[in-house]
């Protein structure tokens, strides 16, 4: 097999096996359980199946179709119990922990590692460590961020402006490296590699694709006319229609191009909405890859969010933002003192959960129960645990775990709750990481990001230039690369966030085999002519599955016109439920680390309150 280091058990942790064993076995287990985990325990090295692995969902699907536990005696007692060890979810236990610095603080999660959809991912390469992100990606504009949020950050040591000299901006254009698009045959007749996207004059772009003629022309058409193509109305009123219009039905009805040119963009932004442009409203596209062609000169493009640079990103994204506030909460877990030496420090993950600690954070835990008490002043949790119950009991608790869930969690939840919690519906995403042993075949071909306009993967793109520290980023195409290719699944015959649930349920049955499959054959497509062959030139792969990704979009074209603030289906599925706070970013409705961080302070500040 040519994958040097996969993982042959796709990302089980070794301690699941314990689930495993038959009920006679387990009932012969002591009662003193220990949760510490080994010396040796290190899930960013698993590759194959990672994400939402194999081990991390099982317990809460059971759940859902209704299993239930007996209900063991309560074995610990804490001040507060946070399930979710996200980045919202640390966040909340950092809030709390800074006003009650000795308070006991248990979070749980279900997954083998910290940092929810952060997630690290590392590679070894002839003892050369690369280092990707298998989740959230950046610091989004973090001028944007809340105060509160801004002050996190800086207490756990990030400095954004560092950034500036850390990412390099000019390395790939100084290369001659830029976009490309992969036609697919079934929409335009042939397979057919077009490179220059957006740096080749547009015409001489058109010239390579296999449009038709016509569409040739409406293509060069909409990318280069000034026109206005809704003259005479004002920009409120410009605002009121595009809102409700799709970018699809703009370009189609408005700038009247050509079919061909709909196919190029029916899924540019399947990685950021993770639907297909027929459901995104005009006004929400300009602000999307610098802007959208046909739109720029109808409705002029405002600040997007201060327009500061993408460019805020650890080498394993957000990762190492979760990695440092679990160095402010435990630091023997995090050895070292700069956001600089977090990138390269091994976690030393047997500290997250030791008797004696008054902050523990345990993980392969999901919880199924929790419960105010009937005397009004604790929280009871349940929790699994390799296949076994267990019950901690708290003052407070903050669920900063996948919303949508929690009304199978909390019986005291209200009907109208549970309703409003049922629409935040997460929207499925995979992303493939691929280790290459250099990146000559993109330098060759002069591009550092293809687009398919059809195929399992929506993209492939080479990781962001950054060096931090004793980390060095991949700077000459002789460089060992992380490739990050994304898959969304697109349901074009459902429409609204249904489709999110059918694309659940398609990432989930889909074995790595077949992500795997698909990476040969799209690699193989773009960069073949260079000599590359996938079956030779590729390491390594990790697949980051998950089947409820990002948060809700309510600015998507479904979305109603709430009268107020608390009508919206999240406020409402947020309040407080007795002890039980409600965190995470999908209590705000946005998929950024900003949102993350605010609902726990704002869950916090309830509790304070």
């Amino acid at each position: 097999m040519y994958m040097k280091r996969r993982d042959f058990i796709n990302g089980i942790q070794v301690a699941i096996g314990a689930s495993l064993l038959p009920a006679s076995l387990q009932s012969c287990q002591p009662d003193q359980v220990d949760f510490s985990l080994p010396q040796d325990y290190y899930p960013p090295i698993k590759t194959g199946m990672r994400g939402n692995h194999d081990g991390s969902w099982e317990t809460m699907h059971d759940r859902v179709t209704g299993k239930t536990w007996n209900e063991p005696s309560h074995e610990e007692d804490y001040d507060l119990v946070v399930v979710g060890a996200g980045i919202s979810g640390l966040s909340a236990a950092y809030f709390y922990n800074k006003q009650h610095p000795d308070a006991r603080i248990l979070i749980i999660d279900n997954h083998d590692d910290f940092g929810g959809h952060a997630k690290r991912n590392e590679f070894d390469f002839n003892g050369n460590t690369r280092i990707g992100y298998g989740g959230t990606e950046a610091i989004d504009t973090p001028s944007h961020y809340s105060n509160e949020a801004k002050q996190l950050l800086k207490d756990i040591g990030i400095e954004t402006k560092r950034f500036y000299n850390y990412y390099d901006q000019t390395l790939y254009s100084n290369l001659g490296l830029s976009k490309a698009i992969f036609f697919d045959k079934e929409t335009y007749g042939e397979e057919k590699l077009v490179r220059g996207y957006g740096k080749r004059p547009w015409a001489e772009f058109a010239a390579e694709t296999p449009m038709s003629e016509k569409a040739k022309a409406d293509f060069i058409r909409v990318q280069t006319s000034k026109k206005d193509y809704l003259p005479g109305m004002s920009k409120e009123e410009k605002i009121r229609l595009l809102s409700k219009t799709s970018y699809e039905d703009f370009l189609r009805d408005y700038c009247k191009v050509d079919e061909e040119v709909i196919g190029i963009y029916k899924r540019w932004g399947m990685s950021f909405w993770a639907v297909g442009i027929d459901e995104v409203p005009t006004t929400s596209i300009q602000s999307y890859d610098g802007g959208m062609p046909g739109v720029k000169h109808t409705l002029e493009r405002t600040g997007h969010r201060n327009d500061e640079p993408y460019i805020f990103h650890f080498p394993d994204g957000n990762a190492s933002v979760a990695r440092l506030i679990v160095r402010a909460l435990i630091p023997d877990a995090i050895p070292g003192s700069t956001m600089e030496d977090v990138v390269t420090t091994k976690a030393n993950y047997s500290a997250l959960d030791r008797d004696g600690q008054h902050i523990n954070i345990r993980l392969n835990s999901t919880a199924v129960k929790v419960q105010n008490n009937q005397t009004g002043d604790q929280v009871s949790i349940v929790y699994v645990r390799n296949g076994r119950p267990h019950k901690v009991v708290a003052k407070k608790c903050v669920m900063a775990c996948y919303n949508m869930a929690i009304p199978y969690i909390c019986p005291d939840i209200s009907d109208v709750q549970k309703v409003a919690l049922s629409k935040g519906i997460k929207t499925p995403l995979v992303y493939t990481k691929v280790l290459v042993p250099n990146w000559k075949a993109f330098a060759e071909l002069g591009m550092d990001f293809v687009y398919y306009t059809g195929g399992f993967y929506k993209q492939v793109e080479l990781a962001y230039p950054v060096s931090m520290g004793d980390y060095k980023g991949a700077n000459s195409p002789d460089d060992p690369m992380i490739l990050h290719m994304c898959h969304t699944p697109w349901v074009p015959d459902v429409k609204g966030s249904q489709q999110w649930q059918r694309g659940r349920h398609q990432i989930l049955a889909t074995p790595f085999e077949t992500f795997e499959a698909q990476v040969k054959l799209q690699l193989n497509q773009a960069l073949s002519s260079t000599g590359f062959d996938a079956d030779k030139d590729i390491e390594a792969i990790t697949v980051n599955r998950w089947p409820h990704g990002y948060s809700y979009n309510p600015e998507l074209i479904w979305e109603p016109n709430y009268a107020s603030e608390e009508e919206k289906t999240w406020v409402v599925g947020r309040k407080p439920i007795g002890n039980i706070h409600i965190a995470n970013a999908d209590a705000g409705a946005k998929a950024n680390t900003n949102c993350a961080i605010n609902q726990a302070f704002r869950a916090i500040s309830e509790i304070l309150d």
